[in-house]
C-alpha cells in the first residue's frame, strides 16, 4: 500500500523554448533557468501556497494555482488521497514570455506529487507523466522538454497519446534569450495562426525542421538555414512586432534567431563572432541573457539547508 512521505520534497524544472523556428508545436529546448518547488503533505485540509520571484504579484495562492492543480490531478491518477499540503514556489522563469512557464508548472507539479508518494516512480512512469501533462497542455513541445531536458521532438500518435525523442545538443551551442517587458498569452497568439498554408510553405518548414535536428545536435553552422520559418512567426507579427523586427535585424547580421514559443521573447544562437550582435537588443527594453541548455528536465533535488 502506498504511503505519502511526511518530509518536504523539492523539485526543480527548467524553462523551455518551443518551435525553434520551423518545427512548430514539435521541437522544444530546455534552458538552464529553473523554477524551484518544495511541497510537504499536512494533516490539515486545503493548501497553503507561497510564491516568490516571477509571478509573485499575480499568481493565485489557492487550489487554482497551476502547480496545485497538477499535483491534485497526479494524486488522483495514482489513487492517493492527500487532504492538504504546503507548497513553496521560487520562480525564475518569466511568465507570458514564450519560455514555458506554464509547462514548467504542469510538469513540476506532476513530478513533485509523484515524488511525495513513496512508490510514486513505480506507479507513474515518465510516459505517464507526459500523458497527464498533455491533458492540461494539448501541445507536447514544451512539456516534453520540461520533462526530459535537452532537445526534444514531440508528437501525437493516432490514439492521441504523446511521444517524445530526446537528444543531447552540440556542446558548442550557445543560446541567448532576449526577454521584453511586455507579455503575451499563448492563447491570444494562437488566434492569429493561419487556418491553412501553401504546399510551398509546408515543404520549406519540413525541410528546415529536419535540418534543425542535425544543426542543433551535430553542426551548429547550419543553424541559419535550419531556423528559417515560413508558417507561424510572420502570421503572428501583429502580436509581437518588436520581436519580429529584432529577429529580422539579428538574422540580417548573420545571427540565427527565432521567436521563442508563442513569443514575445527572442531566442538566438551565437558564437564568438556573432555574440556582439545581440547587443542590438540592449538599446531597447530587453533583458539579454546567455543561457546554457539544461541537460536534465524536472528532477528531485535535496532540500537547501
Amino acid at each position: 500500500m502506498s504511503t505519502v512521505r511526511r518530509d518536504a520534497v523539492r523539485v526543480v524544472v527548467p524553462a523551455t523554448s518551443a518551435n525553434l523556428g520551423p518545427a512548430f508545436d514539435s521541437a522544444g529546448l530546455a534552458l538552464a533557468v529553473y523554477d524551484d518547488l518544495v511541497a510537504m503533505a499536512t494533516e490539515d485540509e486545503g493548501v497553503l501556497v507561497e510564491v516568490s520571484g516571477e509571478g509573485a504579484e499575480s499568481l493565485p495562492r489557492d487550489e487554482q494555482h497551476l502547480v496545485v492543480r497538477s499535483m491534485r490531478a497526479t494524486f488522483s491518477a495514482m489513487d492517493i488521497v492527500v487532504p492538504g499540503f504546503v507548497l513553496r514556489c521560487i520562480n525564475s522563469i518569466p511568465h507570458g514570455r514564450g519560455l514555458g512557464s506554464s509547462a514548467a508548472a504542469i510538469i513540476g507539479g506532476i513530478v513533485l506529487a509523484r515524488a511525495m508518494v513513496d512508490d510514486g516512480h513505480e506507479r507513474l512512469t515518465d510516459d505517464d507523466v507526459l500523458q497527464l501533462a498533455l491533458a492540461q497542455e494539448p501541445h507536447p513541445d514544451n512539456i516534453a522538454a520540461a520533462l526530459h531536458g535537452g532537445l526534444t521532438i514531440a508528437w501525437l500518435e493516432g490514439d492521441g497519446r504523446a511521444d517524445v525523442a530526446r537528444m543531447d545538443v552540440h556542446p558548442g551551442l550557445r543560446p541567448v534569450v532576449m526577454v521584453p517587458s511586455a507579455s503575451l498569452s499563448t492563447a491570444q497568439a494562437r488566434t492569429l495562426l493561419p487556418e491553412s498554408v501553401s504546399l510551398e510553405q509546408a515543404t520549406v518548414n519540413i525541410g528546415r525542421s529536419a535540418l534543425l535536428v542535425h544543426a542543433l545536435t551535430m553542426d551548429p553552422t547550419r543553424l541559419m538555414a535550419a531556423t528559417e520559418d515560413r508558417i507561424h512567426q510572420a502570421s503572428r507579427a501583429a502580436a509581437y512586432p518588436a520581436s519580429l523586427t529584432l529577429v529580422d535585424v539579428l538574422r540580417d547580421a548573420g545571427v540565427p534567431a527565432v521567436v521563442s514559443g508563442a513569443g514575445p521573447s527572442v531566442l538566438a544562437f551565437v558564437d564568438d563572432e556573432t555574440r556582439q550582435h545581440v547587443a542590438l537588443a540592449d538599446a531597447g527594453e530587453w533583458i539579454v541573457r546567455e543561457i546554457a541548455v539544461s541537460p536534465t528536465g524536472a528532477r528531485e533535488l535535496p532540500l537547501v539547508p
